[in-house]
């Protein structure tokens, strides 16, 4: 009896993912064989992977790759943990009462715009210039776009949704729990992968000032000896685990959410 295997079909939008990472790193490598730019500015492929495997087995400036990317993290999540268990609370009374927004909202505004840079000196003054002051530049800069989200998000409940809710019998607490704060949650999961790539962003000014590892000092301590070399290698890394995270809170929406896996999306 012979068994009839199904070959898994694979999606158009993968099959140009990949196709488009391939002409890129075929595209990089012509460019440095050919030597159309100086090495200096875009080292070859080759060089940026001998550079990765020297990191690997010797580190970095006394720093194991492991440590740098530890003390990233360590600095990225624990900051990211504080902003989860205040921006979405916050977010969500300023949405459902008037007053709180008042109060918080022209706050965030104000320090929204703000280039990173621009506050960072005065949290070194305040906090020091160890983890703590770092910790709370990628808080302020992963709080605006949770916090927005969520207050947006409570805006485009539907009052139907409140008013049956409401005739049903249900109080308060079960509106804003089984009502609001669930219709919000694409929203929040939203604002949260905006928020993370906000830190990432803010994460070589985080380590600019008194850090000594750090996947974000190792970019800006190579670029003061024009080791492009290592800032390739930084970056990538840098990209690498920033998808492996939102791809981790992906996963905990479709686990949240999986009703919206199932929602016809548009061609």
């Amino acid at each position: 009896m012979i068994l009839a295997y199904r070959v898994p079909r694979v999606r158009l939008e993968t099959v140009l993912t990949f196709v488009t990472v391939i002409v890129l790193l075929a595209a990089w490598f012509v460019i440095t064989a050919e030597g159309w730019v100086t090495d200096v500015l875009v080292p070859s492929p080759k060089k940026v992977w001998d550079s990765f495997l020297v990191i690997l087995r010797d580190g970095y400036k006394d720093h194991s790759l492991a440590a740098h990317l530890g003390d990233s993290l360590y600095r990225i999540l624990g900051s990211f943990a504080l902003v989860v268990v205040t921006a979405i609370p916050l977010g969500l009374w300023s949405g459902t009462n008037s007053k709180v927004r008042a109060i918080v909202e022209p706050l965030v505004e104000f320090y929204r715009p703000l280039p990173p840079l621009a506050y960072y000196t005065l949290l070194v003054l305040w906090l020091g210039i160890e983890d703590t002051s770092k910790m709370a530049l990628l808080y302020l800069a992963a709080f605006a776009p949770v916090y927005v989200a969520c207050a947006t998000a409570v805006g485009k409940v539907r009052p139907s949704w409140i008013q049956c809710a409401r005739t049903l019998g249900a109080n308060r607490r079960q509106v804003f729990f089984r009502v609001i704060f669930r219709a919000c949650l694409p929203d929040i999961f939203t604002g949260l992968r905006t928020a993370l790539g906000v830190s990432y962003t803010t994460l070589v000014a985080a380590e600019m000032v008194a850090a000594v590892s750090g996947i974000g000092w190792m970019v800006l301590d190579a670029s003061r000896f024009l080791r492009s070399d290592v800032i390739f290698v930084g970056i990538i890394l840098m990209g690498i685990t920033g998808i492996l995270l939102d791809q981790g809170v992906r996963v905990i929406e479709r686990r949240v959410l999986p009703w919206r896996e199932t929602l016809p999306k548009a061609s």
